[in-house]
C-alpha cells in the first residue's frame, strides 16, 4: 500500500526571527559547523536580519509541509541590480526530493519580480552537493571549475535573470 504524495509545499515569506525559520538557522549553523569548525557558526549573524527584509531589498523564504520548514533559503541585496543569495537550505529529513531547486527557483522568481538583473552567490569549498546544486540550475561558475575547491575559497557563481517579469523595485531601493 503506497502512502499519497505530499501537496507541494506552501511557500512562505518570513522574518528571520519568525520561529519557523528556526530549523533552518540551527541544521545550518550545525552543517557549517561540521564542515569548517565551530566558528562557522558566526557567517549565520555575518549579516543583519533586515537585511532579508523587503524594505532592504531581500526576503527570507520557507517552503513548509503540514506547517513545518522544509525547505528555505534568502536573498538580500548585494547592488542596485543583483540579489545574493544566502542560506539555501533542505531539513535534513528531507533531502534528494528536489526541494533546493524549489528553493532556489522561488528566488529568482522573487528576485526578477523586484527588479533585479542578476544573482550572485558564494558558497563553501566543502559543499559539493550546493556547487552541483547551482551548476545543475544554470549558474555560471566564476571559478576554474577543474581546480580543487579548497585552493579557491568560497565558490563564486552568477546568474542573470529574465527581464520579461521585472518591474523596477530594485533600482529604487
Amino acid at each position: 500500500m503506497s502512502s499519497a504524495p505530499l501537496p507541494e509545499p506552501a511557500v512562505v515569506h518570513v522574518l528571520v526571527s519568525d520561529p519557523r525559520a528556526e530549523p533552518l538557522l540551527r541544521e545550518l549553523g550545525d552543517e557549517y559547523a561540521a564542515r569548517y569548525g565551530k566558528d562557522a557558526h558566526a557567517e549565520l549573524a555575518r549579516y543583519p536580519d533586515e537585511e532579508f527584509t523587503a524594505p532592504y531589498g531581500g526576503v527570507l523564504l520557507l517552503l513548509l509541509e503540514r506547517g513545518r520548514a522544509v525547505a528555505g533559503g534568502a536573498f538580500r541585496r548585494y547592488d542596485t541590480t543583483t540579489a545574493e543569495l544566502k542560506r539555501i537550505w533542505t531539513h535534513s529529513a528531507h533531502r534528494r526530493r528536489g526541494l533546493a531547486r524549489q528553493v532556489v527557483a522561488e528566488l529568482e522568481r522573487e528576485a526578477t519580480t523586484r527588479g533585479y538583473r542578476r544573482i550572485h552567490l558564494t558558497t563553501g569549498p566543502r559543499q559539493p552537493e550546493a556547487r552541483a546544486l547551482y551548476l545543475a540550475t544554470g549558474y555560471t561558475p566564476l571559478f576554474a571549475t577543474d581546480a580543487d575547491p579548497e585552493s579557491i575559497g568560497p565558490l563564486p557563481f552568477e546568474k542573470h535573470l529574465p527581464a520579461s517579469a521585472r518591474t523596477g523595485k530594485a533600482a529604487s531601493l
